[in-house]
């Protein structure tokens, strides 16, 4: 009992003679911080939603150019070992062929990209095309583990990202991306919905 009791006071001891670095070091991050947050601030980047249109108006730009990369030859030849070898999308070619798969994925990419616009001014369409987003980057992100020689062999393998896997990776951020979309476009259309029950109370 006496070896615990002393143990512990030992412990208390120690954590007591390290509060005045811990409060030392709190005060150098406040002083360099504080000057830092005061400039966002006055900046204008804490302006409520700002990082929600934001986040929206990329998806739009960045729907734009691969959608209108899918309209040429040399896009769809670069399709083909994602297609070939997503789990969710195998089935473009046998329905639309080669060339048809890359208008296919065009015109959903355009589709949605409009709907995501759309969604600055009516977040019933916003929903619309951020559950078409999602759906877009499950269908890329499932690709990663099925790509053939995705993970460099001189490397050990996995984790060692080799060939089309680190193009793949960036969709990993872009279905977070489309998630966090898709729950503020619910969350402001259920808040319209609540408030106009209120109104007509």
């Amino acid at each position: 009992m006496m070896t615990n009791l002393s143990i512990l006071s030992a412990c208390c001891s120690s954590v007591s003679s390290d509060w005045p670095e811990i409060t030392t070091m709190s005060a150098l991050i406040d002083a360099t911080l504080n000057p830092i947050v005061g400039i966002v601030r006055r900046s204008g980047l804490l302006t409520a939603d700002l990082d929600y249109h934001i986040v929206r108006a990329s998806m739009v730009i960045m729907f734009f150019f691969f959608g209108y990369q899918k309209w040429w030859a040399y896009e769809a030849d670069r399709l083909d070992p994602f297609i070939s070898n997503g789990p969710l999308i195998w089935w473009l070619y046998p329905v639309f062929g080669h060339q048809g798969a890359s208008w296919f994925l065009g015109v959903c990419e355009w589709t949605f990209g409009a709907l995501l616009l759309a969604g600055f001014w009516d977040k019933r369409l916003g929903v619309l095309g951020a559950i078409g987003s999602t759906a877009t980057f499950i269908a890329t992100v499932t690709i990663i583990p099925f790509m053939p020689d995705g993970w460099d062999a001189a490397a050990g393998g996995f984790p060692a990202m080799t060939g089309n896997v680190p193009f793949l990776m960036k969709d990993v951020v872009l279905l977070a991306v489309s998630l966090y979309l898709l729950k503020q476009d619910v969350a402001r259309l259920a808040a319209q919905s609540t408030d106009a029950r209120r109104e007509m109370r």
